[in-house]
């Protein structure tokens, strides 16, 4: 955004209404205003100097639903307060609230209806202001970083208690949460996805993640909020049928994080089970982290992932499976020096034994996957396609992939 812009519009939309403007923030932080007005009240004088709203006055404007509203407002006038009546014009862009300009009514005015007939014909002024704020402000916004704050307290909180009463979350259940984790390029090979190095800058990158995430959720009338953190975003959806939603925002998001993060990464998304009860937030959490992490370290899951399809990864995540092994387990990884029969055998599972699937997915001809799985069995004395040793085995190569799993 910037401000010269800014200041340049308003004083274009003053002179059209012939009006006293300011514009301000959702903090209620003086962003600009028109520099020509006759009779400006004591309210109005007292914000350009302080260039903040005070609390008296905020409370008056916001006790008639400024907050929540999508057409303009008419304040009345207080003479406690030193106020003329004005109105309130919220600005927002697909939905997405980035501040309020305000438009002062005159003394002789006896109601805001001259004010109400004026603005639809400064509609694209508006919009445009609009457009101007959304960038830059709404992120960097003290409101908007206390929600965020809230609802990722909320998410991560061991008591139930935590998410009652979020604002986030008072009407459209159900709800479903997913969570974005960056790795690094396109899956490369049957291993896990490689995980960025965290960035020097823990601040840098939560504005980065806020930003990207806010930006891929607007217009999306199914992403209700976003939040960021230093390693990850946080989506809270409307659940409906399908991932039309989920897919578009982690495009968008994708693109918003290569710009601004000045290098293009691969995105991946967790999904949770739909809940409609608050107090389900966190064990939501929960799920979505358990998918995105079986998303980074198991390529066959894609780039999107719901939590019940995350198979194994449901159990190994319920408990404490970092040092699940077994003796057959140990005896391929130490043959295994060169990553072909682990892979092989790994691939076979996942696709229910199919060699020619597993071939084509490795590049070898059949003959050469059926070689593999003999100096398996030659080197454990045992079929690995039987029932329980190939349970035992199948489960010992998920645990290790979930022990290189992302730290959220």
């Amino acid at each position: 955004m910037h401000t010269t812009d800014v200041e340049q519009l308003v004083e274009q939309l003053a002179a059209k209404l012939g009006r006293g403007l300011s514009l301000e923030d959702l903090d209620g932080v003086l962003l600009a205003y028109s520099s020509d007005q006759l009779h400006a009240d004591k309210v109005r004088v007292n914000f350009l100097l302080s260039k903040r709203v005070p609390a008296d006055v905020s409370g008056w404007q916001l006790s008639h639903g400024i907050s929540a509203a999508v057409r303009p407002v008419v304040v009345p006038a207080n003479d406690e307060l030193g106020m003329l009546g004005r109105v309130c014009v919220p600005l927002l862009v697909r939905g997405f609230r980035v501040g309020y300009l305000w438009v002062q009514q005159d003394e002789a005015d006896q109601s805001a209806t001259a004010i109400l007939a004026q603005l639809p014909g400064v509609r694209d002024g508006l919009d445009l202001l609009a457009s101007l704020l959304l960038d830059s402000n709404t992120a960097e916004s003290e409101s908007r970083r206390r929600r965020e704050q809230g609802f990722l307290a909320a998410c991560a909180a061991e008591t139930a208690a935590a998410a009652a009463g979020r604002e986030e979350m008072l009407q459209r259940a159900p709800w479903q949460l997913g969570i974005i984790f960056e790795v690094a390029g396109a899956p490369a090979g049957p291993g896990p996805a490689q995980v960025l190095p965290a960035r020097s800058d823990p601040l840098a990158a939560t504005l980065i993640h806020r930003a990207a995430a806010l930006q891929a959720t607007i217009g999306i009338d199914d992403a209700l909020f976003s939040a960021g953190t230093d390693t990850h975003a946080v989506i809270l959806f409307h659940a409906s049928h399908g991932e039309r939603s989920h897919a578009a925002v982690l495009e968008r998001y994708e693109r918003e994080l290569a710009k601004r993060a000045g290098a293009t990464a691969r995105v991946l998304m967790g999904l949770s089970e739909p809940f409609a009860a608050q107090r389900q937030l966190a064990a939501a959490y929960q799920q979505s982290a358990v998918a995105v992490q079986a998303s980074a370290v198991d390529p066959q899951f894609g780039d999107l992932l719901n939590y019940r399809s995350a198979g194994v990864y449901q159990l190994l995540a319920a408990g404490r499976w970092d040092q699940l092994t077994s003796v057959h387990y140990r005896t391929l990884q130490a043959q295994d020096r060169n990553a072909e029969l682990l892979p092989v055998l790994e691939l076979l599972y996942d696709n229910d034994g199919a060699v020619q699937d597993v071939a084509d997915a490795v590049h070898l001809h059949r003959s050469s996957v059926y070689n593999r799985i003999a100096r398996i069995r030659a080197l454990l004395g045992t079929d690995p396609l039987h029932g329980r040793i190939r349970l035992e085995l199948h489960l010992a190569i998920k645990a290790g992939r979930w022990q290189r799993r992302p730290r959220l």
